[in-house]
């Protein structure tokens, strides 16, 4: 049987930790951060963590992670 294809833009974006969980890097850190007050960018500096439903969805996109 062929080997099966890790999702392309699932591996760029997600990656799992030693516990099997999904981290992510949160969005809109990249510019207009004047706006923004330091809690919200202190809590965006934060990794993210995929709930239990799309971390088994992201286990059938990334096979070999």
């Amino acid at each position: 049987m062929p080997k099966m294809k890790t999702h392309s833009g699932a591996k760029k974006r997600f990656s799992f930790t030693g516990t099997g969980k999904v981290s992510y890097k949160k969005s809109g850190r990249a510019h207009i951060l004047r706006t923004k007050n330091a809690r919200r960018l202190r809590r965006l500096r934060q990794d993210g963590i995929l709930n239990d439903t799309l971390t088994e969805t992201m286990k059938k996109m990334m096979p070999y992670a």
